[in-house]
């Protein structure tokens, strides 16, 4: 029972006024966010970040993680409705969810996505509540070398399954691994890549980073997309799903939380690669593979509960190990270091009511999202008819004014400004900016725990493979690296007899 105190003392913290507000708050946010197409999850918390200087780290927290699992049912009204995706994860929706909203079904595609993300998202909490005190447990036993090898691993994870190309993910992350070097050497003092400038001398802050690239970036790229042109959102009737829609998309809802919760704690898996894994299992496990695409419910409650899921059990990663798993855990975890909290296996002992207080929030966040989903989506529609050009100016005023309240600096707007630029070519060519948030952040600790290492090993760098920890996963690390050259070479080899063959024939 004694186990269980910890846990049940959480939901004394959750119920406390304050944080009910903020959970609220966080969730009708984080839906309001996926409805706006471009904006995002780190978009938003990372605009909102000073905002969080003012109020307790257990309610900040409280409130950003509403905000990330809130957006992933927004983007579903616009996918349904719109055929345009408001968040990276409700891409797939898009293919099923439109289908049956030109059907007349588009109530019924929203009423499956709302079931299936509060299943999705209830079932990855509990597993999220018996699971984290684990990995903390067993994340003690950490060191430096353990440390290096999962940073390492957590870098190139997210840039081999990043939703742009492999080559552009990696070049993001080398410049993301660059801006982390910049300021003073923590071991010899030296500055590094400060050109002279006294505001560069302690570093790039993590905040200018992102909300320039996050959040200004974003804005800039969302508005040339918007410029292009909108249609008018479909009508909404007959919100709630016939049993038989919930008999079809039961076993769905099932599987695609089991999947989505083991892919979003994985670094790099997150949201979006559990709705696309969640959909492919679908479509292939079916009969009839042939409706997918044209207005199969099943092919909007599994990747809408899969990416529901990813979300929760992305935390786990991030609360017990200090390693973020996606771009949004990244900007938590800085908002969290923030707060004078360092994420990591002390977390579940030194600070328990923060990390049950967090967990236990999901449990009420989940509740508020399925209660208020369906009756907003009449509201949310009308949102949609709002013109960027007026949200825009305002969005990055209060960027802009944000980022000067956290130090007082014109230098960080400066940033700011730099950065959103910056966001916005990587956009625009096609290069993901989350590999570079994600490196920048485990930049520092890469290093650290790198030469630390190095030092205890005197400079071997073999001692890696001695440690039974991280051994193991500077093997996985070699395996993520070498299966896409293998895969490569054999489709080569098989590709080289079958155009010999077409020579012969001419």
């Amino acid at each position: 029972m004694e186990s269980l105190t910890p846990m049940i003392d959480g939901f004394g913290v959750v119920l406390e006024p304050a944080n009910l507000l903020y959970c609220l708050i966080g969730v009708v946010i984080g839906m309001l966010v996926g409805v706006l197409p471009g904006l995002g999850p780190a978009a938003t918390i990372a605009i909102l970040l000073p905002l969080t200087f003012s109020i307790e780290p257990v309610t900040a927290i409280i409130m950003l993680a509403g905000i990330f699992y809130g957006a992933q049912y927004g983007g579903t009204i616009t996918s349904v409705l719109l055929r345009l995706p408001g968040e990276a994860s409700s891409v797939v929706t898009v293919f099923d969810g439109h289908a049956m909203a030109r059907q007349g079904r588009a109530g019924t595609a929203l009423g499956i996505a709302a079931i299936g993300s509060f299943i999705g998202g209830t079932v990855s909490i509990v597993a999220l509540s018996i699971l984290a005190p684990v990995v903390a447990g067993f994340a003690l036993d950490f060191g430096p070398p353990e440390y290096t090898a999962l940073a390492l691993l957590g870098i190139l994870l997210v840039a081999t399954v990043s939703n742009g190309g492999r080559v552009k993910a990696v070049v993001a992350a080398c410049i993301g691994l660059l801006l982390a070097t910049v300021g003073q050497d923590t071991f010899t003092g030296a500055e590094r890549f400060t050109f002279g400038s006294m505001s560069l001398a302690d570093g790039i802050d993590f905040v200018p980073v992102a909300m320039g690239v996050f959040g200004l970036g974003e804005i800039l790229y969302n508005l040339e997309e918007r410029a292009k042109g909108a249609t008018a959102p479909s009508r909404v009737a007959n919100v709630w799903p016939s049993r038989g829609d919930l008999r079809q998309s039961a076993g769905a809802i099932g599987r695609g939380s089991v999947l989505g919760f083991l892919l979003g704690i994985l670094p790099g898996g997150g949201a979006t690669l559990s709705s696309l894994a969640a959909y492919g299992l679908e479509k292939r496990r079916s009969k009839t593979p042939e409706r997918f695409g044209h207005g199969a419910i099943e092919g909007v409650a599994a990747p809408e509960t899969a990416n529901n899921a990813a979300s929760t059990s992305s935390f786990i990663p991030l609360l017990t190990l200090g390693i973020p798993a996606n771009a949004t855990m990244a900007i938590i975890f800085g908002a969290l270091l923030i707060q004078g909290v360092t994420p990591g296996p002390q977390l579940v002992a030194e600070e328990p009511e923060l990390f049950w207080g967090v967990v236990n929030s999901m449990y009420i966040g989940n509740i508020l999202l399925l209660i208020m989903s369906i009756p907003l989506v009449g509201l949310f529609v009308k949102i949609l008819r709002v013109r960027g050009t007026i949200l825009a100016p305002i969005t990055v005023l209060i960027t802009l004014v944000g980022v000067y309240t956290v130090r007082n600096s014109v230098f960080d707007i400066a940033l700011v400004i730099v950065f959103g630029l910056v966001g916005y070519l990587m956009k625009k060519y096609g290069f993901e900016p989350g590999p570079l948030v994600l490196a920048f952040v485990l930049g520092s600790l890469l290093e650290t725990s790198l030469r630390r290492s190095l030092l205890v090993f005197d400079g071997d760098p073999t001692g890696f493979l001695t440690r039974p920890i991280s051994g193991t996963l500077l093997v996985v690390l070699a395996v993520v690296i070498l299966l896409p050259l293998a895969r490569h070479l054999l489709r080569a080899r098989r590709g080289a007899p079958d155009r010999q063959h077409e020579d012969a024939g001419t």
